[in-house]
């Protein structure tokens, strides 16, 4: 049940509207939601008709308050008592840049002080506090990261707001010009960094359960032998602690000043860094294996740079390794992309496109050709 709250509850009014509340409730049992949106003010008074409300209906929570009502259930304690949420400031993305597109949402430039990370899906809400608590917990462990600071609804879809002081992404310094090896190389150190930190048991969720998962799916859909030699060798990749960031590429990174911020915390999980570099291979490469401008036309640079992003990530990541050892990880990395993108294609069933049917024949040719020849899924 929803109660709206208007105006101003003080001495003068709080036994009136406690009594047109428990009139309106009855004998009503379920959650009881206050919304506070156009409440402009609360004294001790009304705050005691909440008290009371509370303790007849335990499920019950106020929303929507103006950040001076929601100063004063904060100070009096009462945001420790229940659930106090504050309104969420409105904003317009119209005609702002796009600096940045993921599965998950779209980032805009709002102004030179500020990016807006607005979600796809409407019941967002719940995504946007858990990245939040994600970048808090990147931060803390020395990734370079930026946290979202506020909650803004965009229409009728919500948004994270960072302060990036005139930042470009990666791709846009490409774009303009910038040296690819050198900022490869720098994306490779941020890389190391996620990948040198190291959680507890459980922290986040397991990148090895996930892909076991991909393999048991698309089994079905390859011989027989490939298909239980693929989830054997998934099954045996170790169960490491490494943080992975699970969606790293160069929209992904920020350069504000001379620092480098990683953004979209919100794929964060746990496993052997060979996940993620069959992400980062999937991106730059993967999903190019049948219209080779893919990459380009979605960091929107051009296709030669995306191959050297690649190349130069290898070489970074692995350096002072052998060629022979390069080479032998790679073959392990595209197995790992290209079973993961089967996956995604297969689940398309009727809905696919010519291309994404494309896509599909490549990927079971490739792991069909591929997996007798591989012995193991990790370095």
């Amino acid at each position: 049940m929803k109660i709206e709250l208007k105006g101003r509850i003080d001495s003068s009014n709080a036994a009136q509207i406690e009594s047109e509340i428990n009139s309106q409730i009855g004998d009503f049992k379920g959650e009881v939601i206050l919304d506070a949106s156009e409440l402009d003010y609360i004294s001790s008074a009304g705050l005691r008709v909440i008290l009371r409300l509370k303790k007849a209906n335990g499920d019950t929570k106020v929303i929507n308050c103006s950040p001076e009502v929601y100063e004063i259930f904060d100070m009096t304690g009462f945001s420790e008592m229940m659930e106090v949420s504050k309104a969420y400031r409105k904003i317009s993305v119209e005609g702002c840049e796009v600096i940045g597109e993921g599965a998950n949402g779209i980032v805009y430039r709002t102004d030179p002080d500020t990016i807006v990370k607005v979600y796809k899906s409407p019941d967002s809400l719940e995504d946007i506090h858990n990245e939040r608590e994600l970048a808090r917990k990147a931060f803390v462990m020395g990734i370079p990261t930026a946290i979202p600071y506020d909650v803004v609804k965009v229409g009728d879809l919500y948004g994270s707001v960072f302060e990036l002081l005139d930042a470009k992404s990666f791709a846009k310094l490409i774009n303009e010009g910038e040296d690819v090896e050198e900022l490869t190389k720098q994306s490779v150190d941020i890389l190391k960094t996620i990948h040198s930190s190291m959680l507890k048991d459980g922290e986040l969720p397991s990148k090895k359960k996930e892909g076991i998962k991909w393999a048991e799916f698309i089994a079905d859909y390859l011989p027989e032998e490939i298909g239980a030699k693929l989830v054997k060798l998934f099954e045996e990749i170790p169960e490491t602690n490494n943080i992975i960031h699970g969606d790293f590429h160069i929209k992904n990174i920020m350069k504000q000043n001379d620092e480098n911020l990683l953004i979209d915390m919100d794929t964060l999980s746990m496993g052997h860094p060979v996940f993620e570099l069959a992400a980062i291979y999937a991106a730059y490469i993967g999903f190019g294996c049948i219209d080779k401008e893919n990459a380009a036309k979605f960091f929107g640079i051009k296709r030669e740079q995306t191959e050297n992003i690649w190349k130069y990530t290898v070489k970074y990541y692995f350096e002072g390794k052998s060629e022979e050892f390069i080479s032998e990880v790679c073959k392990m990395i595209e197995v790992i992309c290209y079973a993961r993108i089967l996956r995604w294609m297969i689940r398309r069933g009727e809905d696919a496109n010519e291309e994404q049917k494309q896509v599909r024949e490549f990927c079971e040719n490739y792991l069909i050709e591929n997996v007798p020849k591989i012995n193991k899924l990790y370095f």
